[in-house]
């Protein structure tokens, strides 16, 4: 439920950073692993947010973490696909979650065929959201994480599509229990200190 995810939060370990105009929060969970997160300063907007998990290292007497793995938002640099230097094209579509306050967004780029191409669909399961082309050159399918944290259903009806500059665009409304989670955690952050050169401990006293 909202409610256990927002307990989740506040028992972390958290810090914060003022950097670059963005508010960077960064949560150490008691099973190790790793949320950052980071806020346009000005209007609250989410920018980032990114998980990295603990893992259990046979060949070392600590452990290890995976790499970051982005759920909003993206990592700038190309990634690489093989230690050989094999780059990810950039013509490939590319899927990106960029929401507003209002909507999940996801936006995959490099998909230049017309809106009448697409058919996005919620699946049986109300867990995901499918993404279907009618030439059959492309298929994805997400889910929406925050939906799955607060145990809500998806709903079809919620679902938008546009297209433009090569980019389709699928928006899912917020629900108002997200909305109303959301402000929740946004009233804890504004409690953190921040400092601007460097990190601190910003767990609301």
């Amino acid at each position: 439920m909202a409610n256990t995810w927002i307990e989740k939060l506040r028992s972390a370990q958290k810090t914060c950073l003022l950097q670059d105009g963005r508010k960077k929060v960064h949560f150490t969970f008691s099973d190790g692993g790793e949320m950052a997160e980071e806020y346009d300063v000005r209007t609250d907007e989410l920018l980032v947010r990114k998980w990295r998990k603990k893992l259990n290292n046979s060949f070392a007497t600590k452990q290890t973490s995976e790499q970051w793995e982005y759920e909003i938002g993206e990592q700038l640099a190309p990634r690489n696909l093989e230690s050989a230097g094999l780059m990810e094209s950039l013509s490939n579509p590319i899927f990106v979650r960029k929401d507003s306050s209002t909507a999940f967004i996801g936006r995959v780029r490099n998909l230049p065929f017309p809106i009448e191409t697409y058919m996005v669909t919620v699946d049986e399961d109300k867990k995901n959201i499918v993404i279907r082309t009618t030439n059959k050159k492309y298929y994805k399918k997400f889910d929406i994480p925050d939906m799955l944290r607060a145990q809500i259903p998806l709903d079809q009806n919620s679902i938008s599509v546009a297209h433009a500059n090569n980019t389709l665009i699928v928006s899912y409304k917020k629900p108002k229990a997200i909305i109303d989670m959301e402000k929740q955690i946004q009233t804890e952050i504004k409690k953190m200190k921040a400092a601007k050169d460097g990190d601190v401990d910003c767990t609301p006293s």
